[in-house]
C-alpha cells in the first residue's frame, strides 16, 4: 500500500475513531480497540510525537490496570489534551500556531493581526480544556451510544462552528479595517 494511502488510512481511522468503536466494540472488545487507538494516537500527532507518545502510554496503562474501556474511551480527552499543550504552548514559544497559519497566506501580518491571531489561539485552548472536560465526562459516565454521539458528531459540529465563526469574524474585520 502506498505510503499516502497509509495516511489517509490513519487520519480516516483517527477522526472516525469514535464511530469504529461504537461499531466494533462488541465483536472486537475494549482491549484490541485500546491498543489500535494508542498506535493511531502516537502515530497520527507528529508535530508532538513525544507527548502523543505519553498519551498514548496512559491509555496503556488504564487497560493494564483494568481499566480497558475507559483507556479506549479516553482517547478524545488525550487528543485534546495534546492540541491544547501545543496551542497553549505555541503562546509562549516562538509564534503563536493561528499566527503560522495566518503567515501562510500573508507573511507580512500587521500588528492587529499579530495580536488578532494571539486571541484565536486563546479562543482554541478555551475550546480545547471545554471538549477534553466534556469528552472525559462521556468516558466516565456516560454509556457508549452517548459517548459516540459526542465524541463522533457533536464535537466535530463544534470545531466546524469554531472555524465558521472565526472565518466570519475574520472576514468582518478586515472589512471594518479597509
Amino acid at each position: 500500500m502506498p505510503k499516502q494511502a497509509i495516511k489517509w488510512l490513519g487520519v480516516g481511522m483517527a477522526l472516525a475513531w469514535p464511530v469504529l468503536v461504537f461499531s466494533l466494540h462488541d465483536h472486537l472488545g475494549s482491549w484490541p480497540l485500546l491498543m489500535i487507538g494508542a498506535a493511531l494516537l502516537a502515530w497520527r500527532m507528529p508535530q508532538a510525537r513525544y507527548l502523543a507518545s505519553v498519551m498514548a502510554a496512559l491509555l496503556l496503562a488504564l487497560g493494564g490496570l483494568g481499566h480497558a474501556e475507559l483507556g479506549m474511551r479516553a482517547y478524545p480527552v488525550a487528543v485534546s489534551a495534546i492540541m491544547l499543550a501545543l496551542f497553549l504552548s505555541s503562546l509562549w514559544q516562538g509564534m503563536p500556531i493561528v499566527e503560522r497559519l495566518a503567515r501562510l497566506r500573508e507573511p507580512d501580518l500587521p500588528p492587529a493581526a499579530i495580536r488578532y491571531t494571539r486571541r484565536v489561539t486563546w479562543a482554541w485552548c478555551g475550546f480545547f480544556v471545554l471538549n477534553g472536560a466534556i469528552a472525559c465526562w462521556t468516558a466516565l459516565y456516560a454509556d457508549l451510544a452517548t459517548w459516540t454521539l459526542y465524541n463522533g458528531v457533536i464535537s466535530y459540529a463544534l470545531i466546524a462552528t469554531m472555524f465558521a465563526g472565526e472565518w466570519l469574524l475574520r472576514h468582518r474585520l478586515r472589512r471594518s479595517l479597509s
